[in-house]
Parts: structure tokens; C-alpha cells; sequence
């Protein structure tokens, strides 16, 4: 199989769908790696590093997406990418299609096997392609929170370790998943008072062991988000429901009713955010002040830390990578059945059900279709 690597466009996108040492694995394997000029640099790996192991250096987009049978991306492409869609091709990277409406008909339209990383589900419900990616935003919301509350920033000039002598800063995490479990280490570990509200009491159960109380858990309810976020100097949202678009469980005005200069961090912005106020920033431009609270919403937060999230996301897509180069879709299938979820759409078809619903799109089976 030729398989294809671009350099990615988002603004200030830095990571890359494949590492030099994927390329080697992919290439001892028969396959032919095809990298964009470039592509590697913003984490570190020039194209001496790609070439050392196997990959052929093409100088243009074009060239990537018009000679390979497989596309392997970090985020979804954008519109200067629609028109390099190959019918047929197998494109391979993060899409969050609830939340981008405007891509599904592109991927519909040249018939694009879409197979996204954030819908790949194991059998016990946990997402080993989005996980990593959860763990650095996770990590990263607190950081760029804490960053936020600084005066210079708009924020309230609060620390959030505190000293002796005067209160720690107060974070609230609504979604106790994964997102939430990172924020809530970078929060514990800034020395700041946590408290992570989720709906799952197992899960709750679990956090409080782990954290030996030094967090509050909560059960999930409109009174205590309402109560939470008003009690905080940082809410982060860390909501997912898989494939769909993000609840939305803060609203305006609870927004408008919180103290001038507390921080937001929507990481569930690429899901369409779960806070009212929520709109997609970029790393050029991040912030953003509604009702005296500043709101720190970019989509794509790990690739600020380029180096750390490419190598965390490769190590879990490339096993993927090889099952789908070596085999027949239905062969992969059957040999890693959690690529099965992982199809958003096929021939022409939506075959996720929840991106489905959220684009009112009709919902074919992936499996009437192999």
C-alpha cells in the first residue's frame, strides 16, 4: 500500500501523523511511505530522520494525497483539503464530524473510508487513540488555566498553590474521565483545591481512592455545576460523549454570574464544548473575555507540545496503521474489531451513529456495507 503523510495546515499545528520509526515499521513491512517536505519539523524530525528509515520525500500536498491509497493525519482536514480527496482513499486521523459539519459531505461525496481516531472503542468503553491526546489536554488545562488567572492576562491574580497565609486557588473539573483525572494531578500537584464532579459514583469512588482525598468529588447535577462553577477561580469542561457533540452543561448565564477574571478551559471544544460560551480558538489567538470570565477554548491544545503529543498519539495509531496497510478492510476488522467503531463514513454513507444524528445524515451499519 502507498501510504501518505502531509504536512498538517491547522493553524499552528505542529505534531505529525507518523514518527520516522512508524515509517520503518511500515515500510520493512512492503509498504511505501510517502511524507510532505517538512512535515516533521514542528516536533523535531527532519526529513534526513524519514528518509533514514525508508520514506520517500515528496515537496507538495498534492503529491501526498494524490499517489497514496491511505492518508494519515493528526486533526481533520480543512477546507484547502477538501479538494485533495481521493475516491475511495482511506484517510486516518482525528475528525470530531459532530462538530464539523461542513467536512462530512467532502468525505461523503469522494466516497472516503473515514476512519477516526476518537471513535475507536474497546470493548470495555475506553478510547486507546483519544486517550493519549486527553492526557496532555488534561495536563495542559491546568497549566494554561493557571497561566489565565494571572492579572496580565485577565485573570483574577490568583495563584494557585496559594502561600502560607492566604487561600489556594480554587479549581473546579466537571467530567471525572480522563481529561479530568490529568487536570485533576496538575491541580493537586499545583497545590491548588480541587473538586471533580461526574455522574459515574464508581467513578467517583475510584478518584477518591486514588487521590487519597485530596480532591472533593461530587455527583453531576445542574445544582452543583452551578454551584461549583461559581465557586471556582478555574472551571475546566472535560465532557465526552463519544462521537457526538459535547452536552452542553454550563450555561450563559451561570457564565455571566461568575466572578470577573475566573478562567474556562473548554476541552471539549473539538466536540462543539460543553460551556455555553464556548467557541474554537487557535494558539495565535486563545482567549477570549465573556461576562468578565476569560475562556481559553483552542481546538487543538497537545499540539502546543508537539514533540510530547506526536510521539504519545503515534505509539497507539501505528498497530492500527499496519493492521489497515497489510489487510482488507474486512480482514482488519476482523482482526482488531474496535477499528469497527472507528468508521464515520464509508462508500458514500455515515456509518457512526451519533454523528449520524448530530449532522441529520441517515445511519448505515458499517457492517451492510463490507
Amino acid at each position: 500500500m502507498i501510504i501518505g503523510v502531509p504536512k498538517e495546515i491547522k493553524v499552528q499545528e505542529y505534531r505529525v501523523g507518523l514518527v520516522p520509526a512508524g515509517v520503518q515499521k511500515l515500510t520493512n513491512a512492503g509498504h511505501t511511505v510517502l511524507v510532505q517536505r517538512g512535515a516533521g519539523l514542528g516536533s523535531g524530525l527532519p526529513d534526513e530522520d524519514y528518509v533514514h528509515w525508508g520514506a520517500r520525500i515528496v515537496d507538495s500536498a498534492e503529491e501526498v494525497w494524490g499517489e497514496s491509497e491511505m492518508v494519515v493525519k493528526v486533526k481533520e482536514p480543512i477546507a484547502p483539503e477538501y479538494g485533495l480527496f481521493q475516491e475511495n482513499q482511506i484517510l486516518y486521523t482525528y475528525f470530531h464530524l459532530a462538530a464539523c459539519p461542513e467536512l462530512a459531505p467532502h468525505l461523503l461525496n469522494k466516497k472516503v473510508a473515514a476512519i477516526a481516531y476518537e471513535t475507536i472503542e474497546m470493548p470495555d468503553g475506553s478510547l486507546p487513540l483519544l486517550t493519549p491526546m486527553s492526557e496532555v489536554a488534561g495536563r495542559m488545562a491546568i497549566q494554561v488555566g493557571a497561566a489565565c488567572l494571572e492579572k496580565e492576562h485577565g485573570g483574577k491574580g490568583v495563584l494557585l498553590g496559594g502561600v502560607p497565609g492566604v487561600r489556594r486557588g480554587k479549581v473546579a473539573i466537571i467530567g471525572g474521565g480522563v481529561v479530568g483525572t490529568n487536570a485533576a494531578k496538575m491541580a493537586v500537584g499545583m497545590g491548588a483545591d480541587v473538586r471533580i464532579l461526574d455522574v459515574d459514583l464508581d467513578r467517583l469512588r475510584y478518584l477518591d481512592d486514588i487521590f487519597g482525598g485530596r480532591v472533593t468529588t461530587l455527583f453531576s447535577d445542574p445544582a452543583t455545576i452551578s454551584d461549583s462553577a461559581l465557586w471556582s477561580d478555574l472551571l475546566v469542561g472535560g465532557v465526552l460523549v463519544t462521537g457526538a457533540r459535547a452536552p452542553r452543561l454550563v450555561s450563559r448565564q451561570l457564565v455571566e454570574e461568575m466572578e470577573d477574571g475566573s478562567v474556562i478551559v473548554d476541552v471539549a471544544v473539538d466536540q462543539g464544548g460543553c460551556i455555553e460560551t464556548c467557541k474554537a480558538t487557535t494558539h495565535e489567538n486563545p482567549t477570549y473575555i465573556v461576562g468578565g470570565v476569560v475562556h481559553y477554548c483552542v481546538a487543538n491544545m497537545p499540539g502546543a507540545v508537539a514533540r510530547t503529543s506526536t510521539f504519545a498519539l503515534t505509539n497507539t495509531t501505528i498497530p492500527y496503521a499496519e493492521v489497515l496497510a497489510r489487510y482488507s478492510l474486512k480482514e482488519a476488522i476482523a482482526r482488531k474489531p474496535e477499528l469497527l467503531g472507528g468508521f464515520n463514513t464509508f462508500a458514500g454513507c455515515c456509518t457512526y451513529e451519533a454523528v449520524a444524528e448530530a449532522l441529520s445524515l441517515p445511519y448505515t451499519p458499517l457492517t451492510d456495507l463490507l
